[in-house]
């Protein structure tokens, strides 16, 4: 089983076109978020790819990235329509 720590990602990209690649390589990392806030289970490399695919998308004069590890609960509370995490044995990317 491979060791996944939950993260929070979230970004403010001034331009569109920047925008939609952010969004684009975001989703393919993230297992659900809103509209620039994503939850994302990653091992250590796939952390690094998406740093390093973020870092070819932003610019660091106009746009912030972050990129935080949440600690994780032995019980996850939801409130509303929330689905609890699916955290299965394969992580699809793509």
């Amino acid at each position: 089983m491979t060791n996944r720590q939950l993260y929070l990602a979230a970004y403010d990209i001034s331009c569109n076109r920047r925008l939609r690649k952010a969004l684009y390589v975001l989703r393919g990392f993230a297992s659900g978020g809103q509209k620039s806030v994503f939850e994302c289970f990653l091992t250590p490399a796939e952390k690094a790819q998406l740093l390093e695919e973020i870092g070819l998308v932003i610019d660091p004069v106009e746009d912030r990235f972050i990129l935080l590890r949440l600690a994780g609960a032995k019980h996850i509370r939801t409130l509303g329509k929330a689905v609890l995490p699916q955290d299965g044995s394969f992580f699809y990317v793509g």
